[in-house]
């Protein structure tokens, strides 16, 4: 029996442009960011300030949707303005923008669990081109997707079991909101998984924490493939934070090594991360091929190819995130007999990853976060239903 959901649509009225408020001592990026946000229509600057200290004292007369905020900056940083802003409004959307660091990256992860909504990697002085319009389109679409909703319902914070978010314009990708889709979920495959395939992007290192703590035995008893977007150095500090988190060996993917049960491997940032059948198993393959999805890592590249090396015994997992990555893959999962679980509206940061993946009619089931582990436990136990 096929089970339907008819999803909501929401209300579509004119929206103001998002305000925007952007904060960097760098007075060059600083300039620059400001610049590509008033080119867009539905985006507006009001405040453009030097540091922490000037942003939490003019943020009650610029009443900004979104803060794009640096994390080193003199006389108040980013992670010590971060609490300060949304004291002083609580449904702010705090976007951290660091540099490629190890230092920046772990403080970046860090703000995340303190309340920011997501970062952006700032390219280093001197990148080629392509960086700085990779990164001005990240930057653009964050802030739209972030903030395009930020007026229409308060966002509540705390930590990932106890957050619920509001979800964000959909994607360009995603089917439009006035056809109110109906989700028509499969079947479980019968065979029970041998490998947990993870993709994620906007909202993923929040909802790995939590999905990752709750996994338990399952860990002991197959393989988990994570592909998060993000980029070099901060996929190597998430990859550290989930193995403390879940108590589990894992790391950051190396290119040729086995994939066995009882560890998780994390997809390296600027490479894609597949999986091919080798002596003694499977092993990872890296790849350092052109973006797929504007993204790299991808998700679909590791989808697709676990697909032909495990079969009916995938089970692929969708979580937040933007655009429609995964979805090409988890349609490769299906046609080998796998199993697509997607994370639900409610409580995904943004619902584009996962609705592209339902709307395609390739889920099995679309389950808040704090459902998942649970289900996951049953289906690797045998429970198919």
């Amino acid at each position: 029996m096929r089970t339907v959901l008819v999803a909501a649509s929401p209300a579509s009225a004119a929206e103001k442009p998002i305000r925007v408020m952007v904060v960097d001592d760098a007075i060059v990026a600083r300039g620059l960011m400001t610049r590509w946000i008033d080119a867009e229509a539905d985006m507006k600057v009001t405040a453009s300030l030097r540091n922490g200290r000037e942003a939490v004292d003019q943020m009650e007369r610029n009443d900004p949707d979104v803060v794009v905020l640096d994390v080193d900056m003199p006389e108040l940083d980013g992670i010590a303005a971060l609490p300060l802003l949304i004291k002083k409004k609580r449904d702010v959307v705090v976007i951290m923008a660091s540099t490629l660091t190890r230092r920046s990256a772990e403080t970046s992860l860090r703000a995340l669990s303190l309340g920011a909504a997501d970062y952006v990697a700032k390219p280093q002085a001197g990148s080629e081109a392509a960086t700085t319009v990779a990164f001005r389109r990240e930057l653009v679409e964050k802030i739209r997707n972030l903030g395009s909703r930020a007026r229409a319902r308060p966002l509540r914070r705390g930590t990932p079991a106890q957050t619920t978010r509001r979800p964000p314009r959909p994607s360009s990708c995603a089917v439009p909101a006035r056809e109110a889709p109906a989700f028509v979920f499969r079947r479980f495959a019968v065979v029970s998984p041998r490998v947990l395939l993870i993709g994620a992007s906007t909202g993923g290192p929040q909802a790995l924490t939590e999905l990752m703590g709750q996994l338990g035995a399952v860990m002991d008893r197959i393989p988990v493939l994570i592909t998060q977007h993000m980029p070099p150095t901060f996929t190597t500090v998430l990859a550290e934070h989930l193995a403390r988190v879940s108590g589990r060996s894992g790391r950051e993917a190396e290119h040729g090594e086995r994939v066995v049960a009882g560890r998780f491997y994390v997809a390296p940032g600027g490479h894609h991360m597949r999986v091919v059948r080798g002596d003694g198993g499977p092993r990872i393959a890296l790849g350092n091929d052109a973006p797929i999805n504007f993204c790299k890592p991808a998700v679909d590249p590791l989808l697709s190819s676990a697909a032909q090396v495990w079969g009916a015994g995938s089970l692929a997992l969708v979580l937040t995130g933007m655009g429609c990555d995964g979805t090409a893959g988890a349609g490769a999962v299906v046609a080998a007999g796998g199993s697509v679980i997607a994370q639900d509206e409610a409580t995904s940061v943004v619902w584009g990853m996962p609705r592209s993946v339902a709307h395609a009619g390739l889920c099995s089931a679309m389950l808040p976060l704090g459902e998942i582990a649970a289900k996951i436990d049953r289906l690797v136990a045998g429970d198919s239903r």
